[in-house]
C-alpha cells in the first residue's frame, strides 16, 4: 500500500543524458567518408608499390571506428532527478547499465555550485546531512548553470509547499 502523498506528480523531473552530436546517420557517412578516402589513398600506394601502407589505412579505420562506438558506449550513461513536496530523488545509471538510486529531503537538501570565472559552472552537489552526491558531470558549463538554477527553483518550491493532510 502507498501513502498518497507518494502518487503526487513530481514539482521538477528531468533526464539528463550526455549529448552526441553525431546521429547514427551522421556516423554511417563519416565512416563512409573515411573508407572513401582511405581505399583511394590505399589504391595509390599501391600502384606506386607501397603495397604496405594499405593495412595502416585498414587500422586506421577499425581504430576510428572503435574510438565512435566507445563513444555512443559512453552515451548510454543518464541521470533522472526528481523533486517531489516530500522527497528528492535522483538515480544515476552508468554506460554500462549499473544504476545507484539516493533519496533526499527537499527541506535539508543542499544545491552547492562550483564556479569558475571563466570557464562557468564546473561542479554541481547535493549535500544533506553529510551525504554529497554530485549530479549533471556530463553536461556543459552553460546547461549546469541552468540546471542548478532550475534544481535550486523547484527545492524552494518544495519547501513552500502546504503539506497535505
Amino acid at each position: 500500500m502507498t501513502s498518497g502523498n507518494r502518487d503526487e506528480s513530481p514539482i521538477f523531473s528531468a533526464v539528463l543524458r550526455p549529448h552526441r552530436s553525431l546521429s547514427p546517420r551522421g556516423f554511417v557517412l563519416v565512416m563512409l567518408a573515411l573508407v572513401s578516402c582511405s581505399f583511394t589513398a590505399g589504391l595509390a600506394f599501391w600502384s606506386m608499390g607501397a603495397w604496405p601502407v594499405v593495412g595502416f589505412f585498414g587500422l586506421d579505420i577499425l581504430l576510428v571506428q572503435f574510438a565512435f562506438r566507445a563513444n555512443y558506449r559512453q552515451a548510454r550513461a543518464s541521470e533522472e532527478v526528481e523533486v517531489f513536496r516530500d522527497r528528492m530523488t535522483v538515480k544515476q545509471t552508468t554506460a554500462r547499465g549499473e544504476t545507484k538510486a539516493a533519496d533526499f529531503n527537499p527541506y535539508w537538501a543542499r544545491i552547492e555550485v562550483e564556479r569558475h570565472p571563466e570557464a562557468g559552472v564546473t561542479r554541481v552537489t547535493i549535500a544533506s546531512h553529510g551525504k554529497r552526491l554530485d549530479i549533471a558531470g556530463f553536461l556543459g558549463p552553460w546547461e549546469r548553470e541552468s540546471f542548478a538554477s532550475a534544481l535550486v527553483a523547484a527545492l524552494a518550491e518544495a519547501r513552500a509547499a502546504p503539506e497535505a493532510a
